[in-house]
C-alpha cells in the first residue's frame, strides 16, 4: 500500500485513526486517569497532539484502504522545532483546560522522561503511528516506517529518526527495524518509556 503526506485538511480523519489505535495505551490511560467520557477525552487529547504537528508544519503519513479509508497514520516532527503561531499556545491552553491540571502535570512529567534521551543531533522524531484496530496484521505499520525511514535517508538536514514506546513488547520490534535504545526511565508507578534512535544510514557504526 502507497503511504500518503496527509494535509491539515485530513485531521479528523487522523485523529480517529489514532484514538482507535492508541484506545488503551498506556499513556492515554496514564495521563487520562479514571475521569468519565474517556472516548470523548482521548479525542480530545490526540486532537491537541495533531493540531500541534498542523500548527509546526510538520508531517502527517496515512495509508489508505481500496475503499479510499485512512486505516493507519503517523505523525512525524521534523528537524528544526518550528514555532507554532500563538493561536497555537490559546489553544493548548484551553485544552489542558477541559482535561484538567492533574492530567497537564501528568503529561508534562511524561514529556520530561520521554525527551529526556533525545539526540543532541537533527534529526525526525516520531510521535506517534498506529493502525485501525479492524487492519490489525496487514503490515501496515511496517509500511509507515520504511517510508519514514526513506524520508530521513533523503533529507540532508536529517541525521536520523528518534521515537519512545511505552510497551515493552515493542522493544525487541524496534530493534528489528534498526533503532537502539539510548534511554529508559520510570514515569509513573505503571509506566515506563523506551527511547530510541536509529541512526540514518551512512552515521551507523
Amino acid at each position: 500500500m502507497a503511504v500518503t503526506v496527509l494535509s491539515a485538511e485530513r485531521s479528523d480523519e487522523v485523529v480517529t485513526v489514532l484514538c482507535d489505535a492508541f484506545f488503551d495505551y498506556p499513556v492515554m490511560r496514564y495521563v487520562l486517569g479514571t475521569q468519565p467520557d474517556y472516548d470523548s477525552r482521548i479525542r480530545t487529547l490526540i486532537g491537541l497532539f495533531v493540531a500541534a504537528r498542523v500548527a509546526r508544519e510538520d508531517l502527517m503519513l496515512g495509508v489508505h484502504d481500496g475503499a479510499g479509508a485512512l486505516v493507519a497514520a503517523a505523525l512525524v516532527n521534523l528537524p528544526g522545532g518550528r514555532i507554532p503561531p500563538a493561536s497555537f499556545e490559546t489553544y493548548r491552553q484551553s485544552v489542558w483546560a477541559e482535561l484538567g491540571e492533574e492530567e497537564r502535570l501528568r503529561y508534562d512529567a511524561y514529556g520530561t522522561a520521554s525527551h529526556g534521551f533525545d539526540p543532541d543531533e537533527p534529526h525526525h522524531h516520531l510521535g506517534m503511528i498506529g493502525v485501525r484496530s479492524s487492519h490489525h496484521g496487514q503490515g501496515l505499520g511496517r509500511v509507515l516506517l520504511d517510508h519514514l525511514h526513506r524520508v530521513v535517508e533523503a533529507d540532508p538536514g536529517s541525521r536520523g529518526v528518534s521515537l519512545n514506546t511505552e510497551l515493552p513488547r515493542n522493544v525487541e520490534l524496534y530493534k528489528h527495524f534498526g533503532y537502539r535504545i539510548t534511554g529508559h526511565a520510570g514515569v509513573g508507578p505503571d509506566l515506563e518509556t523506551w527511547a530510541f534512535y536509529r541512526p540514518s544510514e551512512g552515521r551507523r557504526i
